[in-house]
């Protein structure tokens, strides 16, 4: 018999979100309600921007390690959305944040993120020549 192992869906990943940014509870559980998990990962994403604006990068990476957890237990569909919202954000915190902030990100990335972001650059170089 095949051991069956449970998988993080949308609600359960937007329970974990919930917990890990308390100060984002209100707007993931209106999000949530309205089965908006592309929006809560918005919401994740666009807090994280502000943290790294106030250089606040050890958070941020911190943050990225939750996610990563979130990410390794989920369902196709949370994956393709962690994968297309939060992880392609990056690029926006490559071209946002300084050098060295960028250096420390990317070195704190769990290797999943790391994998991932350097494949959709790859693609991205393909298709648009960026």
């Amino acid at each position: 018999m095949k051991d069956i192992k449970p998988s993080v869906n949308q609600k359960t990943a937007a329970e974990y979100l919930k917990f890990f940014y308390p100060k984002l509870r209100g707007e993931i559980s209106e999000l949530s309600l309205k089965d908006n998990f592309a929006g809560i990962i918005q919401t994740t994403v666009n807090y994280l921007r502000n943290l790294l604006m106030e250089s606040k990068i050890n958070i941020i990476a911190y943050h990225m390690k939750l996610m990563d957890m979130i990410y390794k237990k989920s369902d196709d569909y949370v994956k393709d959305v962690i994968e297309n919202i939060f992880v392609r954000s990056f690029s926006s915190f490559r071209k946002h944040g300084t050098i060295q902030q960028w250096k420390i990100l990317y070195q704190n990335m769990p290797v999943s993120f790391q994998l991932i972001y350097n494949e959709q650059r790859k693609q991205d170089k393909i298709f648009f020549g960026k």
